[in-house]
């Protein structure tokens, strides 16, 4: 992994809080479509799930259904409001939130911890990918399945309707998102207020309902029921899935914005429509089936059915999105071989696509249709994922409250450790339902941090043995200026990761073309531990002898490095770099098995493919092919 390092500075923090003050309501609009576009479609199922596995278990009548609404309502209040809302946006990198900036940010302030910090990140990051292929499947089936309140016939298009949306929402990722995501929050805004305005007509029906702000409604149903309030409890975590997302876009839309959405509008949407759900299920027990849409008139069945679809589809593209930004952070980390990113917008930095990442996607979602079927099923698998990376995140922010911030261990524990121990508890009842398909995401995240330990790993082994065939830089071009080789004109560029070392690219081209250029640039490439570098910080340039300039560029883990970006800094910097005149030279390295490896065979084979499918340097740092001269080497690793 690369070596990182942070320091947020008040001018950035400042800067990043006039920016954001500036553009207040309209990235308040902004993040209503996007942070919350998950979070905001957990009512279409969440309390269906909750009171209908208390039903199954025997238990009915008033008191699981007040029990359950309380629940539900303080884990929005504790957990999304408290965790995430009030303590989480604050502990930024930079201005970035999310798993890795998280990770980053611990790192930087303790350094013993690294180690569990990096298995803490590659962990949550894993359980995200779950969350990831489940949400869109989940999202839109229980979307579609209020057809079949419109008429019964309908049931047999929810399948093939799915489909059809899924594909043509993986199909647009390569297309861009900046004109879509522009109706986001308008969409997402009038969803929220009608399922208030349902809420309300229909809390009417029995307004006690309210008692369930009483926590002690909520405990008493959970530690009186022993194993079936557990497993209820399971449920009602479907309630917070998505919350991690206020974290994550942070960077995206700033703290003040992400706080008032959810202050004004969001929370009380969301409990307003909870409430309603209870009070028509008092009411009404034939409701059970679909409290959501039955909190409607006839009437208006299929409006709610369309402008649930879409909210669906808004929450699977924020989640999508979420998903490439990740893996290029992991890149950029060097916790994955590099990957095809393309960008999709010429103004938009963070608008990018993964063709490899986003088709990997579609076949796990189409999987999971295919293997669940309904939204009913596909609930027990959801919550796994989700309470694991929350679970991960307050331990992680632990590090960040006591070692960043400074706070005394006890103030920090006691911040922390009743949040994480609530998580602990939605944890264990969601592994409860292992057998009932939360296997899948433990599946999904059991190999995607396989797969990252091992680029971890294989990657550093690799370096190691690269190390004991390369020269000291300095050393090199002393021996040179003793004994010139041929000199030819123009200007070499050797890339390499280690600045002080000789290029094993420059040692072949003098061992077997016997040419120095008139002028060679070594070129290293760095990831800062910030997740932007500002360009007057990027570009440091040092003149190591008359025929050699050392460069190192700076690039922060959200972002995708680029050579003729690098070189127009260069030229800031008075170092003229003429791409027509320049030859870039690359060590091509071909990867072999040892008996003498320090990894498991079937992990060091694992290595050499994942090294064999990374995408080539060239086209990765985007160097025009015609200037680019590639010197092969074998590896042993």
């Amino acid at each position: 992994m690369a070596h990182i390092s942070t320091a947020a500075t008040g001018a950035e923090h400042a800067h990043s809080d006039t920016q954001h003050n500036r553009n207040f309501w309209s990235l308040t609009v902004g993040s209503i479509g996007v942070v919350y576009g998950d979070i905001g479609t957990s009512p279409l199922y969440a309390f269906k799930e909750a009171i209908g596995a208390a039903h199954e278990r025997g238990l009915v009548g008033r008191e699981p259904v007040i029990g359950i609404l309380s629940l539900i309502l303080w884990a929005l209040l504790l957990i999304v409001t408290l965790k995430y809302v009030l303590i989480l946006l604050k502990a930024d990198n930079k201005g970035e939130g999310g798993t890795f900036a998280l990770m980053v940010l611990g790192q930087s302030v303790a350094k013993g911890s690294a180690p569990l910090l990096l298995m803490l990140g590659i962990a949550g990051v894993s359980f995200f990918y779950g969350d990831a292929i489940i949400t869109p499947a989940m999202s839109v089936l229980s979307a579609l399945e209020g057809l079949e309140l419109v008429a019964p016939s309908l049931g047999k298009a929810v399948m093939p309707a799915a489909f059809v949306i899924l594909f043509l929402l993986f199909f647009m990722q390569s297309r861009g998102t900046a004109k879509i995501s522009a109706f986001f929050g308008p969409i997402t805004i009038i969803w929220f207020l009608a399922m208030a305005i349902g809420g309300v007509v229909r809390l009417m029906d029995d307004p006690t309902v309210l008692w369930a702000f009483n926590p002690l409604y909520g405990i008493h149903f959970a530690t009186s029921h022993g194993l079936i309030g557990l497993t209820t409890m399971g449920f009602v975590f479907l309630a917070v899935t998505g919350a991690e997302a206020l974290y994550a876009d942070l960077g995206h839309f700033g703290r003040k914005p992400i706080q008032a959405a959810w202050l004004w509008l969001v929370l009380p949407s969301l409990a307003l429509n909870y409430l309603g759900q209870g009070a028509m299920v008092l009411t009404d027990p034939s409701t059970l089936k679909d409290p959501f849409y039955k909190l409607y008139p006839s009437w208006a069945l299929i409006p709610m059915v369309i402008l649930a679809t879409l909210a669906t589809v808004i929450a699977s593209q924020a989640v999508i999105t979420g998903a490439f930004s990740l893996t290029r952070q992991a890149v950029q980390l060097g916790l994955l071989p590099r990957l095809a990113i393309k960008h999709t917008s010429e103004s938009v930095a963070g608008q990018i696509y993964l063709p490899r990442v986003n088709w990997m996607l579609f076949c796990g979602v189409t999987a999971v249709v295919l293997l669940f079927g309904s939204s009913s099923k596909l609930a027990a698998a959801y919550g796994v994922s989700v309470t694991a990376a929350m679970v991960i995140d307050s331990l992680m922010a632990f590090f960040v409250i006591w070692k960043y911030w400074k706070w005394p261990l006890w103030k920090a524990a006691l911040t922390i450790v009743p949040l994480a121990i609530i998580e602990q508890i939605f944890l264990t009842a969601n592994l409860l339902k292992v057998l009932e398909g939360g296997w899948f995401p433990i599946i999904i995240a059991f190999t995607i941090g396989l797969i990252m330990l091992t680029w971890v790993k294989g990657s550093r082994l690799l370096a190691k043995e690269t190390r004991k065939n390369e020269a000291d830089l300095d050393w090199l071009i002393r021996k040179l200026e003793a004994k010139p080789p041929h000199r030819v004109p123009g200007t070499a560029v050797f890339l390499t990761s280690d600045p002080d070392a000789a290029p094993n690219s420059l040692m072949h081209n003098l061992k077997h073309n016997r040419v120095l250029h008139e002028r060679n640039i070594i070129l290293s490439i760095k990831v800062a531990g910030s997740p932007r570098v500002a360009n007057s910080e990027r570009i440091t340039v040092e003149k190591i002898s008359d025929g050699f300039i050392r460069v190192t560029c700076m690039f922060g883990f959200m972002e995708s490095p680029s050579i003729p970006r690098v070189l127009t800094l260069c030229r800031k910097k008075d170092l003229n770099i003429e791409m027509a005149g320049t030859s870039f030279f690359l060590s091509r390295r071909s990867l072999r098995p040892t008996a003498k490896s320090e990894m498991h065979r079937w992990q060091e084979q694992l290595f050499i493919l994942l090294a064999g499918s990374a995408q080539d340097a060239t086209t990765y740092f985007q160097i025009p092919t015609d200037r680019v001269v590639e010197v092969g080497t074998q590896v042993a690793v």
